[in-house]
């Protein structure tokens, strides 16, 4: 679920007018491959994965993606997160 969070102004725009910055909160994907390096991915983004050796670096690492996807994507036009479910199957 994304949500904001408040806003202020926090600069003008090249007319004079406010820009309004607000918080957002969006869902993140957490794996562990073989190697154990962690990968992250936020499903509201198309392409916008990454990694890390730790959880803190990927998150850190996955910050800069949302931030460079944000710069080429307007918030509202981006996949709508919906949930997660979980699938139970019966192997071997």
């Amino acid at each position: 679920m994304m949500r904001c969070l408040g806003g202020k102004p926090v600069k003008k725009d090249s007319d004079n007018s406010l820009v309004m910055k607000h918080k957002i909160h969006l869902p993140i994907l957490i794996e562990q491959d073989e190697d154990k390096m962690y990968i992250v991915s936020c499903p509201n983004f198309k392409g916008c994965h990454s990694y890390g050796a730790t959880i803190a670096e990927a998150m850190k690492n996955i910050h800069e993606v949302i931030e460079m996807c944000l710069e080429e994507e307007n918030i509202e036009n981006t996949n709508a997160f919906i949930g997660f479910r979980e699938i139970e199957m019966e192997v071997g």
